[in-house]
């Protein structure tokens, strides 16, 4: 039989005249004592996990919270970058700067700045696993790189001429049309998903930038003949269609980068390739270097001091925003990157208009308000989607503790 029950009394007990009950013996049958076998296994299987578990959510945790303020310092440097950008380099035009050689060269030619952040980390860290810069940086990156750096110089022309004509509401109007190009490059290289968030978004905007489109006839500074106002309305619209493909561009590019560190490493080697672009054209055009000591003495109006001053802040702010846009792609992707640099357009619009005089009537008024809406619209689209993702797509409170791999391996 596979259970058998006996009746046994002890002998000591026995011996001592102690009566007891009977002691009953249980042999388990063996499908029994297999089920309970599975039964330890499951309870090992549960309690090592958990705890295992834990301490991959509390890496996890810290992790995202690097990202998270890595983000936001990035996001800053856009910020600062971009508003304090557009305003300086208007400032170089309106006091008689002439060359947009000079303005396209001083897009790039920051790029020493670069090292601080690159170098820095690795001498200062303690850690034994700290990574030595450009190690793991390939042949086939760096060609990548001057690749898309003679793109980002022949870009930087493209926004000097825009600035140069353009007022700085206009130019930076004009810039948010780049998201529309961004959303159809994005669907087309990263396969960016469509969604009534995004078309939502992207129609606003390019409704945005045809009412400047319609209404650059009255916003013509003094002197300014019809022909280079659409130079630079050409310019600044070519500006962002470039910018557009660099974002997904790059998005794809950065999907091969191991870190953070590689990405100023990249973005070093681009701007150097911009520099030597613009140093190249500076040179054929002007005849090097030299024309910025005649501007710096002979024509800029606010003397040699404010001249140079105007330069090296132009370096910086620069620098600041093309790293913030690369960690932006780097960290999200290249549709929320230029969705953020859209956000900017705002800030730049007021900067134009208090620190210049820039005209704010009613189309201008209406646009930005379009490009607001667009914006926020957008990011209410993004809250959503990220709450439903986190409760149907990523319910972790009801998986099993043992599936705390594969729980790790998506965050």
């Amino acid at each position: 039989m596979s259970g058998q029950t006996s009746l046994e009394t002890p002998k000591a007990a026995n011996q001592e005249g102690i009566q007891l009950s009977p002691i009953i013996k249980y042999e388990k049958s063996k499908p029994e004592i297999e089920a309970d076998h599975e039964v330890f296994i499951k309870i090992q299987e549960t309690t090592v996990p958990e705890e295992q578990a834990g301490k991959a959510q509390e890496a996890g945790t810290a992790k995202k919270a690097q990202n998270t303020l890595l983000l936001l310092i990035n996001y800053a440097c856009l910020f600062v970058g971009s508003v304090s950008a557009s305003l300086i380099t208007k400032y170089y035009f309106i006091h008689k700067g002439s060359s947009r050689w000079v303005s396209t060269w001083v897009q790039s030619a920051g790029f020493p700045v670069l090292l601080l952040p690159i170098y820095l980390p690795y001498y200062l860290s303690k850690s034994s696993h700290k990574r030595k810069p450009f190690s793991g940086f390939t042949l086939k990156l760096f060609l990548l790189s001057v690749i898309v750096g003679l793109f980002m110089g022949l870009n930087n022309l493209l926004i000097s001429w825009g600035t140069s004509y353009l007022p700085v509401s206009t130019n930076s109007l004009l810039l948010s049309s780049q998201l529309a190009f961004n959303l159809v490059l994005s669907m087309l290289l990263v396969k960016q998903k469509a969604s009534f968030t995004n078309l939502n978004c992207v129609l606003l905007l390019t409704v945005s930038s045809v009412l400047i489109a319609l209404g650059s006839s009255h916003d013509k500074p003094p002197g300014l003949t019809g022909s280079q106002y659409l130079v630079g309305f050409l310019s600044t619209i070519g500006a962002g269609l470039l910018f557009a493909l660099y974002l997904p561009v790059m998005e794809l590019i950065y999907r091969k980068v191991d870190c953070y560190g590689m990405v100023l490493e990249m973005q070093l080697v681009m701007e150097m390739a911009a520099t030597a672009l613009a140093t190249v054209g500076m040179g054929a055009s002007h005849g090097g270097f030299s024309v910025m000591k005649v501007e710096s003495t002979r024509v800029f109006d606010k003397g040699a001091a404010a001249y140079w001053v105007t330069v090296a802040a132009t370096l910086v702010a620069w620098q600041l925003c093309f790293v913030g846009t690369a960690g932006m792609v780097f960290l999200t992707t290249s549709l929320t990157g230029g969705i953020c640099m859209t956000a900017l357009m705002g800030a730049n619009v007021v900067g134009g208009v208090i620190f210049y005089g820039d005209k704010f009537g009613g189309i201008k008024a209406v646009s930005t308000v379009l490009c607001v809406w667009g914006f926020c619209s957008y990011l209410y689209g993004m809250y959503k989607k990220k709450n439903k993702k986190i409760l149907f797509k990523r319910p972790e409170i009801l998986r099993k503790p043992w599936d705390y791999q594969q729980i790790v391996a998506e965050t």
